[in-house]
């Protein structure tokens, strides 16, 4: 670069500098010589605006430069600001930007998702603290505004996709087939009759204890009666029993139905109906009464379908065993985003912070 290229990138440096700090002041402190020579570097300025846009402008910085003077006297410089927001806060800052740019890249699909998510998480708290978010954030996260808290949701968001993809590259084929042989089962369908215990918080623990004997011996006289009834008569006795005693409102006008299930079709409050409903066969009814949170149930499995292809479920088998696998293996998440930098050609030439970036990792990693 010549000697004019480089006088043209220095002004143009300094006059964004002046700019920076608010055009209106720009010419305040010079004076009428300065003003001319200033108009005349500008006149240059334009003329070679084309060789300019082709140029690569480095940062150039006097470190050595005063931040904040006292008595006139120069008392912390540029370098000295640096080296203490280096120490406290340059590790952090560099892997969110580092991270940040290349999960953008990677997961360019998905940026609305992710800045989506950010907004959504942003509008809760907002109903949560009002006027009070910024200090809120502040206080819980050490993050200083609004829009930094919102960053980091972003990216943790799309750190998430990536961590997530990578537990799913560790799996094993053996594994998924296992757990498609073993778990994967087909949708059955079920009806149910609930019979609840009618306990209110007045009642003393005796009174309590005999409304749940009630409501045992009336799930009992229930199965008695489908056990006394015509086998190619069980479903419609069954229908009738739910219309007649049923507490589930929701079914009981239908026999009682829950439609075809699954095993996580229903919330984990029926995980024990769920479960017992396996154990049977099509047409059979359960014979002991199930107990769930929801009070005592009787259920008759009607029907079942064939289950799903491997094909068809791969994902969803995949996304599950992930789950599993960081749960029981929390470094994955560290080893993940180590393991993509590294794919990037993630390098720091800084020796300070490329030191503390590896005793990071290694504090993470145990």
């Amino acid at each position: 670069m010549n000697k004019k290229s480089w006088i043209i990138v220095i002004l143009v440096g300094v006059l964004c500098t002046l700019i920076g700090f608010g055009g209106s002041y720009i010419l305040f402190d010079l004076n009428k010589g300065d003003y001319d020579k200033v108009k005349k570097e500008l006149a240059e300025l334009k003329e070679a605006k084309e060789d300019y846009e082709k140029i690569e402008i480095p940062i150039l910085a006097n470190g050595e430069e005063g931040v904040v003077y006292l008595k006139e006297e120069k008392t912390i410089s540029a370098n000295d600001l640096y080296n203490e927001l280096k120490e406290q806060y340059a590790l952090n800052t560099l892997l969110n930007m580092v991270d940040k740019k290349i999960l953008e890249e990677k997961y360019v699909d998905y940026l609305s998702e992710a800045e989506a998510s950010a907004n959504e998480t942003i509008k809760e708290l907002q109903a949560s603290y009002g006027d009070d978010l910024e200090s809120a954030i502040q206080y819980y996260t050490g993050y200083q505004s609004v829009e930094a808290y919102k960053n980091y949701i972003y990216i943790n968001y799309l750190q998430n996709l990536a961590i997530m993809d990578y537990a799913k590259a560790e799996l094993k084929e053996k594994d998924i087939k296992k757990y498609y042989d073993e778990e994967i089962v087909g949708d059955i369908k079920v009806n149910h009759i609930l019979i609840t215990a009618k306990v209110t918080d007045d009642m003393t623990a005796e009174e309590k204890k005999e409304a749940e004997n009630e409501a045992k011996e009336k799930i009992n006289a229930i199965i008695t009666e489908l056990k006394n009834t015509n086998k190619e008569d069980v479903k419609a006795a069954f229908a009738s029993l739910a219309r007649e005693n049923s507490n589930d409102e929701s079914t009981k006008d239908n026999g009682g139905s829950l439609g075809f299930i699954n095993k996580n079709t229903l919330s984990s409050s029926y995980d024990e109906l769920v479960s017992a409903a396996y154990n049977l066969k099509d047409g059979e009814y359960s014979t002991s009464v199930i107990t769930t949170e929801l009070g005592y149930h009787v259920i008759l499995r009607e029907e079942t379908k064939e289950k799903a292809s491997l094909e068809d479920v791969e994902d969803s088998i995949k996304e599950t065993l992930a789950s599993k696998y960081l749960e029981e293996n929390p470094t994955i998440q560290v080893k993940a985003l180590q393991e993509l930098r590294k794919e990037y050609g993630f390098t720091i030439t800084d020796k300070d912070i490329k030191t503390e970036y590896n005793r990071y990792l290694e504090k993470l990693l145990k």
